[in-house]
């Protein structure tokens, strides 16, 4: 047991996220993405909600996926340039597995939205333990499309948002880890309020 608790230690201890541009195929097999979600939907979720889901693109749509998001680009930015549109192109195309996380709270219940919401982040963390878990690397990202309303309709139903779209796969090269936060200005003992 203790070997065990010493890998999973070492699991999370290691685990770092890959630049989706950078990402090499193959992603994930049929059985190892339906582990990867089966293991992603093991979160915290207070009411039993599941406030969240996952929208699975695969290869044969990058290419609608493109054109899903050039149209949103011209709707949003009326000064694209080829550039911008390039962009786009290649990011519909980037290799590996895509996953859109989506953020599903069901509004007007006695569970606050915001938990939901976290519990839909939660979900996200658990995809990309488990992806490392299974030996690849995860990148997750938002950025304008995720806000965009053309880009959210095509993945999400009234009241959903994109939580963001993560790429599976492996990396090209040597991953960089990035500084993480010192303990001491992150965490703190409670010192209670004086009556």
């Amino acid at each position: 047991m203790l070997n065990d608790r010493s890998t999973i230690l070492s699991l999370l201890e290691t685990r770092r996220s890959g630049k989706p541009r950078e990402l090499v195929g193959p992603g994930p097999t049929p059985e190892e993405l339906e582990r990867i979600l089966t293991i992603a939907a093991r979160i915290p979720d207070h009411g039993a909600l599941t406030p969240w889901r996952f929208v699975t693109v695969a290869d044969d749509q990058r290419d609608a996926l493109a054109a899903l998001l050039l149209k949103a680009l011209e709707e949003d930015n009326s000064e694209a340039t080829a550039a911008h549109r390039e962009k786009e192109i290649n990011f519909a195309h980037y290799q590996g597995q895509l996953v859109v996380l989506v953020s599903a709270p069901v509004e007007g219940h006695k569970i606050p939205v915001w938990e939901q919401q976290l519990s839909s982040g939660a979900a996200g963390m658990n995809l990309l333990l488990a992806a490392h878990a299974l030996g690849y690397v995860a990148g997750w990202v938002t950025g304008w499309r995720a806000y965009s309303e053309t880009v959210r309709a095509a993945f999400c139903g009234p009241g959903e948002r994109i939580a963001g779209f993560i790429f599976v796969g492996h990396p090209s090269r040597e991953l960089d880890d990035r500084e993480r936060p010192d303990l001491q200005a992150v965490a703190q003992a409670w010192t209670p309020p004086e009556r």
